[in-house]
């Protein structure tokens, strides 16, 4: 499809008086923003969302074989935090790399050394553009984009770093299509160049290479950086709360053992099923959702909202809602367990937001979390580091708000 047949986000245009020119792929970037899964709408979205969902679970999202490939990389992971040896550490770049490969793993076919430049590079890339995403200066640019296009800033940086970004996945399709085996497709990547070769007389096709950019930079973004910020989330609260620490570790000790965990064993683990949502749910770490658009006109509680007006679905809101938690601004597992320490679900329990556009990846992220998180406090007692005698809560600024950086100590309990 000819990128300039693309619908352009309403920003894209200001940056046409001074960056076209200097930069020959700034088309492809734009539209690369507004295809893919995360910002497309329309047929566009329908198609890229049912292919991705189908394709990630023909090579094992939600399946045996992934929990597989991350019960791996909780070992590797375990083996980096030993290297310390109870020394304080930021843990922060290491677990970012463990959840990206499970990620990785599936896209292009492959794990990555957690020291391999390219590999940190792309990760850093990803945390800049998401971190830059929520600055003031990008949520005054979206208002304002004529005027400030003229000015250096944050949105001329994700720009830059969009177009490595791309660059990086553009080099790795080629390999892909040069090793390409039809009958013996080992990726996502591949199996997307498959679809492309069969539907490539057909005119309205939306299997082209700017989708497929976009699909492989929205599943590195949400692949990496939201389970990545939860499980540090995690880590830091179990440092506060070393009593909970602790319940979650008798648990462990009573239902795993020294086994590696498994996915089937948190329903015999409400206490630990329990922390895991209460951490999603305090650390509300998509506070503004992404953003949505109406379809048709709505009357909404007595408001008229016309078709095609931008929606910002604040779940934070829900989260921290007083009616559904007792205390919301409080980190309290007893938010979901009942008088008898039965695990509870609630409606109000909303972090993949909902909907057709809850998260593609939900299942995937559920089983990275209670999987990196129990093997963990399997192997470790998390302390902060000497000296030190309190917990910064405060978020950082983002699309996705992470904790700010801290160093921890990772004790055997062995």
């Amino acid at each position: 499809m000819d990128v300039n047949k693309r619908k352009f986000p309403s920003w894209a245009h200001a940056f046409t008086s001074d960056w076209e020119l200097t930069h020959p792929g700034f088309k492809e970037t734009i539209s690369n923003i507004n295809g893919g899964l995360l910002f497309s709408h329309g047929e566009n979205w329908k198609v890229m969302r049912r292919y991705t969902i189908t394709t990630l679970r023909d090579f094992g999202m939600g399946k045996s074989s992934i929990e597989e490939k991350i019960v791996d990389e909780c070992d590797k992971l375990i083996q980096q935090f030993q290297s310390f040896k109870g020394k304080p550490f930021d843990c922060s770049v290491i677990i970012n790399a463990a959840v990206a490969n499970i990620i990785v793993s599936l896209v292009l076919g492959h794990r990555m050394d957690y020291e391999d430049p390219t590999f940190l590079r792309l990760m850093s890339l990803t945390n800049d553009n998401v971190r830059l995403a929520g600055s003031p200066m990008i949520l005054i640019f979206n208002l304002l984009p004529s005027i400030f296009s003229l000015f250096p800033g944050s949105h001329k940086s994700m720009v830059k770093n969009i177009e490595e970004i791309c660059a990086f996945i553009r080099k790795t399709f080629i390999k892909h299509v040069k090793e390409l085996d039809a009958n013996d497709q080992r990726s996502f990547i591949d199996a997307y160049l498959v679809r492309q070769k069969e539907e490539e007389k057909n005119p309205q096709t939306f299997f082209d290479d700017l989708n497929l950019i976009s699909l492989v930079r929205n599943l590195f973004t949400a692949g990496m950086e939201t389970t990545t910020t939860t499980i540090r989330w995690g880590l830091l609260l179990m440092v506060k709360h070393t009593e909970i620490q602790e319940k979650i570790q008798d648990e462990i000790s009573s239902v795993i053992g020294s086994s590696p965990p498994r996915y089937d064993h948190r329903f015999k683990m409400p206490y630990t099923t329990a922390v895991i949502h209460e951490i999603q749910r305090f650390a509300s770490i998509v506070p503004m959702n992404l953003p949505h658009e109406t379809t048709k006109d709505v009357n909404f509680k007595g408001y008229f909202i016309p078709k095609g007006t931008h929606i910002i679905p604040l779940l934070y809101s829900v989260l921290h809602d007083k009616t559904q938690f007792a205390e919301p601004d409080n980190f309290n597992p007893n938010h979901f367990l009942d008088s008898r320490g039965n695990f509870v679900k609630k409606d109000a329990f909303m972090p993949f937001s909902a909907g057709r556009r809850v998260c593609a990846g939900e299942n995937l992220a559920k089983m990275e979390l209670f999987l990196f998180f129990t093997s963990l406090l399997q192997k470790f007692h998390f302390r902060l580091p000497p000296g030190v005698t309190d917990v910064n809560l405060t978020p950082e600024i983002g699309a996705v708000t992470p904790p700010a950086l801290y160093s921890i100590c990772a004790i055997s309990r062995v």
